[in-house]
């Protein structure tokens, strides 16, 4: 394990903006991880885990907690003990995009419109990461994980994961730092059904039709790109964090008013009914391309926030609570902001709480 101090985090993060973590700890080797266990121990404190950097946003005074730089590698490809199924076992730090191509190439269906996402496998169930119809709780078996409190390595099944609309036992909690995750697929030629109408239509099928494997992961990346959704670092709008806000919930009241005004509402299988933040956004008068605070502005492609110049976190911050309170005051929906942070951006943890705050129970 590689320990450094006073590390820049902005070159290690999507949107590249923030401080210096005061140590940082990079794990490629798995049979090393003993000596996170000491470091955290040392410092007094539990650590942050960084993958990919793609839902991060660090504070521009930096991060005194311990970071660690999950970088382990590995895929293991076993046959289901049912005999019509394969279990995928890899390691946290494993990039998701070469995961999800492997498993293309390999003819396992259930993860293919997941191409594109930036990040480690770690972070999958953290948020339970899903796009364009397929998400982590479709196809999860269990994780392995440090538990800090009990000072021992343990196995969670999926359901012990608690899995949700971008939510999981791990969401907010530094409890458990994943180690490995397991997932069950399907070895078949053809996708799972394509359920997104944009997919579909760049397909030229109808929804609800399987198709070959590689046309549906091809889909889904010129969806994404269409976006500005694929990291490209030719691209103006590269530095992004994906979608800034999440979906927020909307009652019955809400969803018919929503509906009757087009706006994109849908049922989820937890029971709940969500609207785009990105159309709430648009409908409170936002503009691609605009700017909202200094370095900060709309995607020229898709209503969420970028980075450019020399942005900073406080900046970031303000745009999403400007944006969150037009939303508010257009739409009667507080929008809730999605990124970690790493750090303390006190304009920030005050748009979080707020958010919280005014969940619908």
């Amino acid at each position: 394990m590689y320990v450094r101090t006073q590390v820049p985090l902005a070159p290690l993060t999507t949107l590249g903006i923030g401080g210096n973590a005061e140590t940082l700890a990079e794990l490629t080797d798995p049979a090393e991880y003993p000596e996170v266990v000491a470091l955290a121990d040392r410092e007094g404190t539990r650590p942050l885990v960084l993958g990919g950097g793609s839902n991060i946003l660090v504070a521009d005074a930096g991060c005194s907690a311990p970071v660690i730089r999950m970088a382990t590698q590995g895929v293991e490809f076993e046959q289901g003990e049912d005999g019509e199924t394969v279990t995928v076992t890899v390691q946290a730090g494993h990039v998701l995009q070469d995961l999800v191509e492997r498993t293309v190439d390999n003819g396992l269906t259930g993860m293919e419109t997941l191409i594109g996402i930036p990040g480690t496998v770690g972070a999958t169930p953290v948020q339970n990461v899903g796009a364009y119809g397929q998400e982590v709780v479709d196809t999860l078996v269990r994780v392995t994980a440090w538990d800090w409190v009990t000072g021992r390595e343990v196995v969670l099944s999926a359901e012990d994961c608690r899995l949700g609309h971008r939510t999981s036992i791990f969401k907010h909690s530094t409890r458990w730092t994943l180690l490995t995750v397991t997932f069950r697929l399907r070895p078949s030629k053809l996708s799972t059904p394509i359920t997104y109408g944009l997919v579909a239509k760049a397909l030229d099928v109808p929804k609800g039709t399987p198709v070959p494997l590689a046309d549906a992961a091809a889909a889904v990346l010129a969806v994404r790109r269409s976006k500005g959704m694929v990291l490209d670092p030719g691209d103006a709008d590269n530095r992004n964090v994906g979608s800034v806000f999440l979906s927020p919930v909307v009652d019955h009241r809400q969803a018919e008013k929503l509906r009757a005004e087009q706006a994109p509402v849908n049922d989820f299988p937890d029971g709940l009914t969500r609207v785009s933040a990105s159309w709430l956004i648009k409908a409170a008068g936002f503009a691609l391309g605009q700017t909202i605070t200094p370095g900060i502005r709309m995607s020229g492609k898709h209503f969420t926030l970028v980075a450019e110049g020399q942005a900073t976190s406080s900046a970031f911050a303000a745009a999403a609570r400007t944006v969150a309170d037009a939303v508010q005051e257009a739409t009667g929906i507080q929008l809730t902001p999605e990124p970690d942070l790493f750090g303390d951006e006190p304009d920030y943890l005050r748009l979080k709480q707020k958010a919280l705050a005014s969940v619908p129970l």
